[in-house]
Parts: structure tokens; C-alpha cells; sequence
């Protein structure tokens, strides 16, 4: 079992790195000679030789450098570390690794140029590295918040069309909004269908709504569709995450939990943090008149009062200054 966000130095006489790995999958992206391949060969270093290597790790807890070379049985032997990979592995991609993630005995930072679909990472744990300092010292920044406002307080068009992953509870609640507007809403059903549903219509001005959570595969070629299409972007963490951002329920727990959900969500347990908070939300709500279900939305959580109280948390999705 591991948890927590875990703050890491790496450093030795020219370079030092800074960063925060949040959940249990990070990924690295960035061209050659962006810094990747020095991180992870800075602490393979540390690995097999400590101090004596000229590299300085801090970490409270072991970090640790994996390659292919018998890559299952080495990883037998991690537990409880942040295990860094470095691109040009392709086991990366296969479905017996993502099996061994999703043991959540450890978190894992990649190094890849290329998505990996069989792995459910956040759009917000996708990170380039960014000289700074004179390129004195690196240090982590994430990619896509440089050259794309994915969580901008106000979408930048009004929509033709509305396009939600989900096909249950949330796409109900966002159909019945985009009704309000007389906007059209369709389902993609599932996240792997929503560039082909995009390319498909015939709708100029696009809003998609998805779950951030798990969306991480996908988004590179989502933003690539920007060439034909005008797209706005809104993605929570998950619709549930949402209801409970909303503070529908006066719950302090729940506010303790949303703060730092880290420190609450077992890998081992929860793939993906969008499934921790479908059972937050159904555990806290049973017995209520909020009483939670994913297959089909329970017709209080359109009521005015709750509508605005979840239209709070959220950004404007239909600007009427177009």
C-alpha cells in the first residue's frame, strides 16, 4: 500500500531538480536533451553507488531506477518507492506492467514520448521539465499548462455542441445544463471515443467534458483536433469529484479529503482516483435524498438549489459574451 505526495531533490555539482509526485502514475514528456534521461541517470547513479556517485537524493522514501533487463523480476523486489523509468522501455506499454501498477506497491515516474493507453493517468500528472536559473538547475513543469489552458477559469467559446465522456449519471446532469442553453449534448461513451466523435460531427465550436482523472492517454490527440476544430475543454477530476467539490453535503471530511486527497486514496485499492470518489460519493450520500447512483442520476441533484451549488465550483461552460 502506498499514498501521500512525496517531495524529491535529486542534485549533484551542476544540476538539481525539484519536484512533488503526487498519485501513483507521473508521466515525463519533452523532446531529446530536455533533461529526462539526466534525471533518471542521476539516480540510477545514487542507486548503485550513494554518495560516492557525486549525487544527492532526499526523498522520505526510496526511489529507484527500473530497465528492461528482467524488468518483472527486479520489480518483485521494490516495494513502497517512487520507481523511475526511462523512455525507450517498451515494457512500458504492455498490459503485465500495467497489472504490476495497479498492485499500487509503488508509484511510478515515466519517461515516454508516446501515450499509454493500458495506464490511467491524470491530464494534470503530465509534466515537461523546464530549465530555469540560467540552466543552472531544473526543475519540473508540466507540459500541457504551458501551451494549453486546460483549467482556465471561463471557457473561451460558446459551444455548438457538448460532448461528455460519461453516459450515466453525468452525462444526464450535463445534458439537462446544456438544455437550459438549447445547446445539443451526446454521449462519446467512454473517453477512447471522444476524438472519433469530435472528427465525426459536423459542429465547429466543440466543449468537451470529461474526467481529467483518467484522461491522460488521450489528451495529446484531443488537443491535435484543435487543427480542424474549435475545442473548449472542462475536466474534473470526475463528475463525482465534482458533486463533492460542490459541498452538497456539509461534510468536513469531505472538505479534509478534497484538500490533499493523497493522503486518503490507496493505489492499491483505486487505480485511478475518479473510482475513489465514485465510492465517496455513494458511501456519503446513502440513506439520503442524495442518495448517489452512477448508472442514472438521481433527479435531486438537478433541484435549484443543487444545480447552483455545483455551477459554483465550476467554470462558466456557455459565455454569453461571444
Amino acid at each position: 500500500m502506498l499514498k501521500g505526495s512525496y517531495d524529491v531533490t535529486v542534485k549533484n555539482r551542476r544540476l538539481q531538480y525539484k519536484f512533488k509526485i503526487y498519485r501513483n502514475i507521473t508521466i515525463l514528456r519533452g523532446d531529446s536533451a530536455t533533461g529526462k534521461t539526466t534525471l533518471i541517470d542521476m539516480i540510477q547513479a545514487y542507486q548503485r553507488s550513494g554518495a560516492d556517485s557525486g549525487v544527492q537524493l532526499s526523498c522520505s522514501i526510496q526511489c529507484a531506477v527500473l530497465t528492461s533487463d528482467n524488468w518483472q523480476l527486479n520489480l518483485s523486489e521494490i516495494h513502497g518507492s517512487i520507481v523511475f523509468i526511462d523512455e525507450g522501455n517498451p515494457f512500458v506499454a504492455s498490459e503485465d506492467f500495467a497489472a504490476e501498477v495497479r498492485k499500487g506497491d509503488n508509484y511510478f515516474v515515466i519517461a515516454t514520448r508516446n501515450p499509454l493507453y493500458n495506464l490511467p493517468y491524470s491530464i494534470t500528472e503530465i509534466y515537461g521539465i523546464k530549465n530555469s536559473s540560467g540552466n543552472r538547475y531544473q526543475g519540473t513543469k508540466r507540459l500541457y499548462s504551458s501551451f494549453y489552458p486546460l483549467y482556465s477559469d471561463t471557457v473561451t467559446i460558446r459551444p455548438q455542441l457538448v460532448i461528455v465522456e460519461d453516459s450515466n449519471s453525468g452525462f444526464e446532469f450535463f445534458q439537462h445544463i446544456c438544455g437550459r442553453f438549447s445547446i445539443p449534448c451526446i454521449s462519446a461513451r467512454g473517453k477512447t471515443n471522444i476524438c472519433n466523435t469530435v472528427e465525426s460531427c459536423n459542429a465547429e465550436d466543440i466543449l468537451i467534458i470529461a474526467d481529467g482523472a483518467a484522461f491522460g492517454p488521450e489528451i495529446e490527440n484531443l488537443l491535435l483536433l484543435n487543427r480542424i476544430k474549435k475545442l473548449g475543454i472542462f475536466m474534473p477530476e470526475s463528475f463525482e469529484w465534482l458533486m463533492l467539490k460542490a459541498r452538497l453535503l456539509e461534510d468536513s471530511a469531505i472538505d479534509r479529503i478534497l484538500e490533499n486527497p493523497s493522503d486518503s486514496i490507496d493505489s492499491s485499492r483505486y487505480f485511478s482516483w475518479e473510482r475513489f470518489f465514485t465510492e465517496l460519493l455513494s458511501k456519503k450520500t446513502k440513506g439520503s435524498y442524495l442518495e448517489y447512483h452512477k448508472a442514472k442520476l438521481n433527479p435531486s441533484y438537478l433541484q435549484k438549489n443543487e444545480l447552483a451549488k455545483v455551477e459554483s465550483v465550476m467554470p462558466p461552460l456557455f459565455p454569453t459574451n461571444q
